[in-house]
């Protein structure tokens, strides 16, 4: 790993070795993962994943999901984590929540790895919400890049990982991480000023699809829920 980390041209090897760890982690947890794609992913094509976010399994989820190399903006606070947070730092765009130049940093650095052709995700709630959030309120910044970029926005419903593998200590369990990868919502011919109507297009697809599901709703409305157990992130 810091071999294949050392340089840029290494990312593509680096992440078929990180494919195998998040799969090895995944199925070695006693999880599993089935999954309902609407489209497939073109292997010569550049595309924004936005999934929701409600659990430390996520980024693994996503990982195992894509054959092709994704670069990630995470969070800056991440990096604390021992062992994974050194390469982390290193593979990750990071930005800085409460600091406006940092988000203005990741911005350049984003549009830098896009020019080479690079996939990109960012989970759009930019924060793990408290567990008896449904799903959080959308930020710009990735559908921003996905229009200047005219990126696809690849929108993923990961149902079970909140409920499965939580922050709350006292609950979860191993068992099926369902995931639903919905048809692309295009961005060609899309302009700035559209970001607003995009986002919402993709909050309310990734929304409409957690509040129809028993399970992950059973979950959002369980009993004391209003403790809210929140992520360190």
């Amino acid at each position: 790993m810091l071999v294949l980390t050392a340089k840029e041209s290494y990312y593509p090897t680096f992440w078929k070795m990180v494919r195998l760890w998040s799969f090895i982690l995944i199925y070695g947890m006693g999880f599993r993962l089935k999954v309902d794609r609407e489209m497939k992913i073109e292997r010569d094509k550049s595309y924004m994943f936005c999934p929701n976010h409600g659990s430390l399994m996520d980024p693994f989820v996503m990982i195992a999901l894509s054959k092709n190399p994704i670069v990630f903006i995470g969070k800056k606070e991440l990096v604390k984590i021992p062992i994974f947070g050194f390469f982390y730092k290193r593979v990750v765009i990071m930005v800085d929540r409460s600091s406006p130049k940092s988000r203005k940093r990741v911005f350049k650095m984003a549009k830098e790895k896009l020019r080479n052709g690079t996939n990109m995700a960012i989970f759009p709630e930019g924060l793990v919400p408290a567990e008896n959030v449904i799903l959080g309120p959308f930020k710009d910044g990735a559908f921003s890049l996905a229009i200047e970029f005219e990126m696809p926005i690849v929108p993923q419903v990961y149902y079970d990982c909140k409920r499965l593998f939580s922050w709350d200590f006292f609950k979860g369990g191993p068992g099926l991480f369902r995931i639903h990868q919905h048809r692309f919502i295009e961005t060609k011919n899309l302009e700035l000023s559209d970001v607003d109507q995009l986002k919402k297009q993709t909050f309310d697809l990734i929304y409409q699809d957690l509040i129809n599901d028993k399970k992950y709703m059973k979950d959002t409305n369980r009993p004391n829920n209003e403790r809210e157990f929140k992520s360190p992130l």
